[in-house]
């Protein structure tokens, strides 16, 4: 077959190339429209960890769709402040936000469980229940009728027990405390007679500074070391009980997300799932060497006593059997999670907790 045959029957070359090219546009067109939303975050970009969850999520759905569905992030205050970023994503003035549920717990304690509640379980734990237990389902129930849809898109690991300007070491030291703290926790702590504070992260250190609080948590060493705290209080504690995994979710206006192709969507559920691991991840380096650096600048490191934790443990069953009798979704929802919540800690005793263990006297020994 000489070449000119070969052309005509393959349809190559003149009216058919020119046919292929006009075909391939339009069906890219169709598969990737440009779309371009705001995320508004309840974080400030000092923060670069848990601030930059969004910003991950945003660079890799920019990345997948060459640039067609763009999603530009703003600290918080920039549009809302920070504790309102949900309710700006649910009516509708952004697209979307980067927050932990646990903020607007106020609404309905239902709210925090999609977070982290007192005494529930790690980050690995959480990430567990989430994605193959049914808690993403379950959550986004709640949400739906809230006009929001939402996705795991970071964590930060089990936190620190935050910063006190005085020594913290029996239950009664715990009355009168003024104390920020987020969440769900804050109704735990208030029933042991701490009064709890709900301050954005930027609002902290100035509290602490004019004794407009006694005591603040965030998160852990590489966050806390940036807002400075050791400088105004020193004691440090552990471990936050509070939070054992938070989730920092990626929220969406529903409306906004049902509106997005099919590709998209899953899109962004995958973008998300990447930013859940990397924040932890990140945690995990950068942690190790902030909390010498701040107890090299005079933060003074303790654990918060058994009888503290005790009674907090039981303080927290309590405001848990309250919120069941009264709460359906609450009942179902924190009932899956204690009922993993069971099978996992003891799962967990047996490699995990062993290797750990031994590594850790490794460490201690100067072996490592």
């Amino acid at each position: 077959m000489d070449r000119r045959s070969f052309i005509r029957r393959a349809g190559i070359g003149g009216a058919g190339a020119a046919a292929a090219t006009v075909l391939a546009a339009p069906a890219i067109a169709q598969t990737m429209p440009k779309v371009s939303w705001r995320l508004t975050s309840s974080f400030p970009k000092s923060l670069d960890t848990i601030y930059g969850g969004a910003e991950v999520i945003s660079k890799y759905v920019s990345e997948a769709t060459d640039g067609n569905f763009k999603i530009q992030v703003f600290a918080a205050g920039e549009i809302v402040p920070g504790l309102q970023a949900a309710d700006a994503a649910s009516s509708g003035t952004v697209e979307a936000c980067h927050t932990v549920s646990y903020y607007y717990w106020g609404k309905d304690p239902v709210w925090a469980l999609g977070a982290a509640v007192p005494f529930a379980l790690n980050a690995r734990g959480h990430n567990a229940w989430q994605y193959h237990g049914g808690g993403i389902d379950m959550f986004n129930e709640f949400l739906a009728p809230q006009g929001l849809v939402a996705y795991p898109g970071g964590n930060t690991g089990v936190q620190m027990g935050g910063w006190f300007r005085k020594e913290i070491k029996t239950v009664a030291d715990l009355q009168g405390l003024k104390m920020r703290v987020g969440g769900f926790a804050g109704k735990v702590m208030q029933s042991l007679g701490v009064v709890p504070q709900q301050i954005a992260g930027g609002d902290i250190y100035p509290s602490l500074e004019k004794g407009t609080i006694d005591a603040a948590e965030w998160v852990g060493p590489y966050d806390d070391e940036k807002l400075g705290f050791y400088k105004v209080a020193p004691y440090y504690y552990y471990p936050g009980w509070w939070e054992g995994g938070p989730t920092v979710h990626a929220m969406f206006n529903k409306t906004a997300f049902d509106g997005l192709p099919k590709s998209y969507q899953s899109l962004l559920r995958t973008a998300c799932q990447a930013a859940d691991a990397n924040m932890l991840q990140k945690y995990d380096y950068l942690n190790p060497a902030a909390i010498k650096r701040l107890v090299a600048s005079g933060a003074k490191l303790s654990p918060f006593s058994a009888e503290i934790l005790s009674a907090c443990f039981d303080a927290s069953n309590k405001v848990y059997a309250d919120m069941e009798a009264t709460n359906p979704t609450f009942k179902k929802i924190w009932g899956s999670i204690k009922a993993f919540r069971a099978e996992f800690y003891l799962n967990a005793q047996i490699a995990e907790y062993n290797y750990d263990t031994f590594m850790m006297i490794q460490q201690r020994n100067g072996k490592l």
